[in-house]
């Protein structure tokens, strides 16, 4: 076929004027919230409407000057929704901030500080684009990452530094400042469980007996989930934290079957986890106090106080809600943190709870449709790490406030109050948008031989 005939080769449009569409959507959203909740409760509109809001909209527009500018290619989907639960998140703190004001509550005001986080998160997005520019450049430091996760993982039990809140041994406190390393581990752990399983997936994907339909994984294959069943009930015992545990087991089981895909890793996985969790049982007194909660928080109303209002609070809110400003989620205790899903749901009603888990599920969707088309194993499986860090994370805090399964401590993303979290969810927006820009970039075109350099390949052949 003549040049002139030749089909032109397909090339992705960078979508970005389409992303900024969605997030000026997002800004509406959150800054109509925001004056919501001030005409629900006194009715009139914030007073310091014009500054959150010029700062809420300067932040995400810059992020998204930085996807423009260093990712033009990246998905245009994903920032409009991180966006939109953000601002969400930050409107239901400031919420609650007045109702505790207006019961003499000494805590709070708490939205101040999570802008303030919310500016630092972004900071650290546009730092990872302008940093990472090929996110295979990470598999270098395979171990190093894996060295780091598990230096984290040990920092909230040294002395001086380790600090224990409601009974999980998970924060470090320097000076003033508290934070939670799990959250910074769970990224590093899925750099290094990306980077081990291509290494190694061919061994892991050999099968074992077959057990009704189920190829299991041969014997001497079980280190890795061994080892990695040992971490999660090391920090079951060390730090009492079952959701933290539940989080890194079961994201590395997912990686490792999605790596090999052979099935007996999950029902392997699932039986191993089975077993850890029924001994934290009957080993800690703090974990037998959750699963009495889960299972009839009435029989100590007094011990399972927060999970109750929890409940009321979303039976009051109903299908619609109550409207910004029209409920009593500052009953709940941590409502702003931990059982912020209840807030929303009292405040905005079933509905408005199935929007934002909407909303959760779109941005794992889109994380997995950028493993889907990834070229690289390496990133391939980052991707899908990170997406189902995300997923589990969301699972766990719902079905604990819902009471469908243990309440685990854990925060739900870019929603609840406080500083890891929001910094490092947006780290991993900033991975994942790195991985689809580089996915979706044009390949560079060959360059067509001279005749001088045709006769020379020639010769040398």
């Amino acid at each position: 076929m003549s040049a002139a005939g030749a089909t032109p080769a397909w090339i992705p449009r960078k979508r970005r004027t389409a992303e900024l569409g969605l997030l000026l959507l997002a800004i509406v959203i959150g800054i109509g919230s925001y004056a919501a909740v001030g005409l629900g409760i006194d009715g009139t509109v914030p007073a310091g409407i014009y500054t959150v809001g010029a700062v809420y909209a300067v932040v995400a527009l810059g992020a998204h000057v930085a996807v423009r500018r260093f990712a033009g290619y990246a998905d245009p989907v994903l920032l409009p929704l991180v966006v939109c639960l953000n601002g969400i998140g930050l409107v239901m703190i400031y919420r609650i901030d007045l109702g505790l004001d207006s019961i003499g509550s000494p805590y709070g005001p708490f939205a101040q500080g999570q802008l303030r986080w919310t500016i630092l998160g972004v900071l650290m997005f546009v730092a990872v684009l302008v940093l990472i520019r090929d996110h295979r450049r990470l598999q270098q430091y395979t171990y190093t990452f894996g060295l780091a996760a598990i230096a984290l993982l040990v920092l909230p039990i040294l002395p001086l530094i380790g600090s224990a809140k409601r009974g999980a041994q998970i924060w470090i406190q320097l000076g003033p400042f508290s934070f939670q390393p799990a959250e910074a581990a769970k990224i590093a752990l899925a750099i290094f469980f990306a980077g081990y399983l291509v290494a190694k997936r061919d061994a892991l994907a050999l099968a074992g007996r077959r057990i009704l339909g189920v190829d299991l994984p041969r014997g001497r294959d079980l280190g890795p989930i061994l080892l990695g069943w040992l971490i999660s009930v090391g920090i079951l015992v060390f730090q009492r934290d079952l959701g933290s545990s539940l989080l890194f087991f079961g994201l590395f089981v997912v990686m490792l079957y999605v790596a090999t895909e052979r099935p007996g890793w999950l029902v392997v996985g699932t039986g191993l986890f089975a077993v850890g969790a029924w001994f934290g049982y009957l080993a800690f007194g703090h974990v037998r106090a959750r699963f009495d909660a889960w299972l009839d928080p009435w029989a100590d109303p007094d011990q399972n106080y927060q999970i109750i209002t929890a409940l009321y609070g979303l039976g009051h809110g109903g299908l619609l809600g109550r409207g910004w400003g029209q409920g009593s989620p500052e009953l709940t205790p941590f409502g702003f943190s931990d059982f912020i899903l209840s807030s929303i749901g009292e405040e905005l009603g079933l509905a408005g709870l199935m929007a934002v888990i909407v909303i959760y599920g779109l941005i794992v969707e889109r994380g997995l449709r950028i493993a889907l088309t990834c070229r690289d194993a390496f990133g391939k499986l980052l991707a899908v790490g990170l997406s189902v860090s995300f997923a589990l994370q969301v699972f766990v805090v719902a079905g604990g406030v819902t009471r469908l399964i243990p309440l685990t401590g854990l925060t739900a993303p870019f929603l609840a109050a406080g500083g890891s979290s929001i910094i490092m969810n947006w780290i991993i927006v900033a991975l994942l948008l790195r991985i689809s820009d580089q996915t979706r970039r044009p390949a560079p075109e060959a360059t067509p031989f001279t005749g001088d350099e045709a006769t020379q390949v020639v010769k040398l052949s």
